[in-house]
Parts: structure tokens; C-alpha cells; sequence
């Protein structure tokens, strides 16, 4: 029997207009699913008017202005529950989610959907639940020691994956799977032993760790500046429905 890191695989990443979860907006996400490491992906995206000004900067990175989103983009409303039904898919299905900086994208989808649809991430599961593969969790904890940054590129770079497009939606899920793939096969004495599930849960505890380690580095350094441990989800604030 393969091992996960063999077997179907599902990518979700986001493009924004910012980098606060509470405040900012999904303007592209995309969906990769791929059962084998030598199946074609099958690639689902989406590309959403978000109704606010897109920042330059946040233009600078993906490329999309609000020019071609009013012209091109949905209403998010509907965007939104469409994305939130096919990860629900994923996870009635059992494949595992890759996404990278999970806290990051699955918070701001699940609070466009507390903004847009009154409802929650958490209520279009149900009783199912996602089992996420965080790339960069898993290697700052199987690789901990290793210098240099850790985005996606550096992190293709490092496992010799092919990134075109980056920051595109699509092209950054794609990227994330094949990494996540490529580490399995790198640590697999350390991972072929556990589930997905089990290496969820696992993920949680090692992430928490890295944020307090991250925090300590900051306040060493002259910043008190708060990381967020919870993964890979954070909790709900008022202010953000």
C-alpha cells in the first residue's frame, strides 16, 4: 500500500489583497487535486471581485488590479461557497489538503464566509475534517536546523521542484503539493509510519512550537511582537463577521 506522500493529494492557496486575515480579501484561489504523483492535476480556480480597492502593493505581487477583477472577477458571495463545498469535498473524500501557511489562507476563507455567507469554514464540513499538510511546518520541524528562508520558492528551490507562475493561485497549489511530495519521499523513514490524521494533530503541536520559538526571537531582539500558535485555524474574533 503507498504511502500518503504517494497517493491522491489535494493543493488550496489564495491571492489577497493584503496580509490581514481579518481585514483582507481572496481576489484568486485555486483548487489542485492529484491522485498520483504521475496523474495529471485536475485544477479548479476561481477569480473573485472583491468590491474594495486592491493596493498596489498587493498588485505588485499577484498581478491582478481592480480593473481586470471588475471586469473579470465574481461576486464573492457565491465564490466563496464554492470554494468552502469543494474543500468539504476534499474532506468527505479523505484526500489530505496541502496549504501552505495554512493559518494564513484557511482563516481569510473562512472569514469571507462569515462576511459573504454568514457562516463559517467549521459549518460547511460538518462533521467531516480536513486533514492539512502544511509544507512549511512540516520542514521547519523535520529540518529544523537548516539556514535561510523557507518560502514556497525557497522551499521548491530546496526539493527541486518547478514553480512557474508564482503567485498564482494555481500554479503556488501546484508547487505546494509537488513539495509536499517531495518531502515525504525525503523524511520517509520519519512519516511513512504515520496517518495523515495523525500527522495533522502533529502539525499543531510542532507549529505552536515554532511560533513561540519565533516570538522569543523577537522579544531577543528588541520586538514584542505576538505570533499567533494556533494551527490551522485561528479562532474567530468578533470584529471579523
Amino acid at each position: 500500500m503507498p504511502c500518503w506522500f504517494d497517493g491522491p493529494l489535494a493543493a488550496f492557496d489564495t491571492e489577497t489583497t493584503g496580509i490581514d486575515v481579518e481585514q483582507d480579501r481572496i481576489v484568486s484561489a485555486a483548487l489542485v487535486v492529484q491522485e498520483t504523483p504521475r496523474s495529471t492535476p485536475r485544477v479548479t480556480r476561481w477569480l473573485v471581485n472583491p468590491g474594495v480597492d486592491i493596493p498596489e502593493a498587493a498588485t505588485a505581487v499577484h498581478g491582478l488590479t481592480a480593473g481586470h477583477l471588475a471586469m473579470n472577477g465574481r461576486w464573492p458571495a457565491p465564490v466563496m461557497e464554492e470554494i468552502a463545498r469543494a474543500l468539504a469535498e476534499q474532506a468527505m473524500a479523505g484526500r489530505p489538503l496541502v496549504v501552505m501557511n495554512a493559518p494564513f489562507d484557511l482563516t481569510l476563507l473562512d472569514r469571507e464566509l462569515r462576511r459573504h455567507r454568514a457562516s463559517s469554514l467549521a459549518a460547511y464540513l460538518g462533521a467531516q475534517s480536513l486533514c492539512v499538510l502544511d509544507p512549511r511546518v512540516l520542514d521547519k520541524h523535520l529540518d529544523r536546523y537548516r539556514k535561510g528562508r523557507r518560502t514556497l520558492t525557497d522551499l521548491c528551490e530546496h526539493y527541486g521542484v518547478e514553480l512557474s507562475g508564482a503567485h498564482e493561485a494555481a500554479a503556488d497549489a501546484t508547487a505546494s503539493l509537488q513539495v509536499v511530495r517531495a518531502l515525504g519521499q525525503t523524511f520517509a523513514t520519519r512519516l511513512e509510519g504515520l496517518s495523515v490524521a495523525e500527522l495533522h494533530a502533529l502539525q499543531a503541536v510542532w507549529h505552536a512550537a515554532q511560533a513561540r520559538g519565533l516570538q522569543a526571537w523577537f522579544a531577543r531582539n528588541g520586538t514584542e511582537e505576538a505570533v499567533d500558535p494556533h494551527w490551522p485555524l485561528r479562532p474567530d474574533l468578533p470584529a471579523a463577521a
